[in-house]
């Protein structure tokens, strides 16, 4: 089972950017599914900032408004688009799954298959 995130790169202020999230050997509909990420020079931070299963979606306060998420379950794959981009958005993202139990899940443990991470850079 593999999760492959891609589509990071660099944005001005203001800007957009889509990322991907594509799963491998298992089905990503099943799961729940959270977007994490890590600002250069800090640890990766403790709580998704967007978590998702079927028919429900958490956001952080912190993206609420600017990011979304969507799904195509043809090609396994979950995208977030990320609109309104601040150079605080500049991290390394990683798209994790956890059990798909009815459950949003916010905690980092929870989440048991990690992508590799992509890097968002925000910057004029």
């Amino acid at each position: 089972v593999q999760l492959q995130a891609s589509g990071g790169g660099l944005a001005q202020p203001g800007g957009s950017l889509r990322l991907a999230c594509e799963a491998s050997g298992f089905y990503l509909d099943n799961y729940v599914i959270g977007w994490f990420r890590q600002a250069p020079g800090k640890e990766r931070e403790g709580a998704p900032i967007i978590s998702s299963d079927r028919g429900r979606t958490y956001y952080a306060d912190s993206v609420r408004g600017r990011f979304t998420i969507s799904r195509d379950n043809a090609k396994n794959t979950l995208y977030l688009q990320m609109n309104s981009l601040k150079p605080e958005d500049t991290a390394v993202y990683y798209c994790a799954a956890a059990v798909g139990d009815g459950l949003l899940h916010l905690r980092t443990d929870e989440y048991d298959c990690w992508g590799q991470g992509t890097q968002v850079t925000v910057s004029s």
